[in-house]
Formats: C-alpha cells, structure tokens, sequence
C-alpha cells in the first residue's frame, strides 16, 4: 500500500465510486447531501475528459433517477445511467433465475426498479407465499408484519436476498445503523436461510458496473471507504482498490489489516485523487 501518483493511474481507464463516505455525506436518514473535498471538482473533471465512471452505492432509499438528482442538489453532476444501486443488480439476477414474483420489503428506491422491470411485485407487510424471492432493503418504518410475510415466503420456498448485510454506513452523524442488514439477520435467524448479497461486494454487483464502463476489471479503480465492501469487491475483482479516510476506514484502520487485504493505495478523501488527475 503506498501514495497515489498519477504514474499510478495510467492503466486506469475507469473508476466507480462509492458514494456515502465518499463523494458525500447525508444524514442519518440518508437524504440531504453535502459534497464530500474535491467531489464535485473531481466528477467535473471526468466528464469534461469523458472518462467512464459509475457511482455505486449500497444504499436503496432513492431510485436511480433520484439519487442523480439528490446528487445533483449537491452540486454532483452524475447522470442517472451513471449511478448504480442494488436493485439494479437484482434485476439481473433475478432474470438469469426466471424470477417472476417477488416479495420486497423497503420503500419505492427498492421495488420501483424491479417493478419498472417488468417483475410481479409484492410490497410487505402484504403477504406473497408464493413468491419466488424475497428482496429486503432500506425500510425504516418496519413493523413485525414485514418480518412475518418475509419469513412465510421464505419457509415456502422463496429465495433470500438483500441489498446489503453491512452493520452501518458513514453518515454526518458518524456511524448510521444499516437496516437492510438489520432486517436479513432477522429474518435468518428465525428461518435459518442465508441471504445472497445483491450488493457491494458481490461478483455480480461488480459484473454489472463493469458493464456499465464497459472497461476491462484490471483497468478499473474502486475508490471507496468501506474496507470490507468496495476494497474486499476490488480485490476480489481484480480491479485496484483505493481507500479514502472521510467515512468509516482511517489510515491506522488501513494499515492494520494482512498485507493481502490491504487496498493498493491509501488516500485521505478524493480531493486527493483529484490533485492527482488534475
């Protein structure tokens, strides 16, 4: 792990970017955007030189379409069909499966990609027994009728999925309680079925950004602040991981973990990948 120079980035052709922690910072309730240092310079940049990049976050509380525009209040001018969240994600999942009916328990950043996609949906706490997968996400207003309609779908058969299994996320009020995570160990603990990550870091969910570029894996950079998601999906993608220290990983964070799973470079936030590229 070293300093990023731009000799660095000569083979990088492509970058996707996590976005809470990284880019910027919302409240706890993610809404509310503020510009992380040298965020909006830096996407300004790429897209004056063309350079391919995606924003991805594992959150689900807005559609594509919207988190552009809550980006865009911030000042962050990233077109819709550059941002990526996990619904997305499951869309290709799901088709590759021959899903058809799906159970989702969240809000409308969740089930309007899936529905948009042409899937039969069912929003918790109604109940679909029948279902072929449950998806679970961002949904703060939970109540136990959700849990018992995800549970009854699953003891029936259905798959178990969810956005994220993360604990928490960096917010402007520092740690923020991940719920998509709370909600799938809920649910497995009362059914016993593991659920598949639809997320970050997910084979998938990098398969479908690396689409997305249309850049080759070792010539993409994933810059994000999450050790155990954008470095793990980097290094497990072959791509090169550069970790930030304005969310949740600090240097000493960083330089604790084994060499192998160290990030390729360490960096204190993007305004310094933007001195780099400027």
């Amino acid at each position: 792990m070293t300093q990023l120079s731009a000799n660095d980035l000569k083979s990088v052709e492509g970058f996707i970017f996590d976005i809470d922690g990284t880019l910027a910072l919302a409240d706890r309730m993610l809404s509310g955007y503020q510009p992380l240092p040298g965020a909006i310079e830096l996407i300004e940049l790429l897209n004056q030189r063309n350079v391919p990049y995606v924003a991805f976050t594992n959150g689900s509380t807005k559609t594509p379409i919207q988190l552009a525009q809550a980006l865009g209040k911030a000042g962050i001018a990233i077109q819709p069909d550059r941002t990526l969240t996990p619904p997305a994600v499951a869309v290709s999942i799901f088709r590759n499966k021959g899903y058809k009916r799906l159970l989702v328990l969240g809000v409308e950043g969740v089930w309007r990609p899936l529905a948009e996609a042409g899937f039969d949906i069912i929003v918790s706490p109604e109940r679909a027994d029948d279902a072929d997968a449950v998806l679970v996400g961002w949904h703060p207003e939970f109540r136990l009728d959700d849990l018992d309609a995800a549970c009854r779908a699953v003891w029936a058969g259905a798959g178990l999925y969810t956005v994220s299994t993360a604990p928490y996320l960096a917010s402007r009020e520092g740690r923020t309680l991940g719920i998509s995570g709370a909600l799938t160990a809920a649910i497995t603990s009362v059914t016993g079925k593991s659920a598949v990550i639809v997320g970050k870091p997910a084979a998938e969910a990098f398969a479908v950004a690396r689409e997305i570029l249309g850049v080759p894996a070792d010539r993409i950079a994933i810059v994000g602040d999450d050790l155990s998601l954008e470095n793990a999906m980097a290094h497990q993608g072959g791509a090169v991981s550069v970790a930030v220290h304005t969310g949740l990983a600090s240097a000493e964070d960083i330089a604790a973990l084994p060499r192998a799973q160290q990030p390729h470079y360490s960096i204190q936030g993007v305004s310094a990948l933007l001195e780099v590229l400027q």
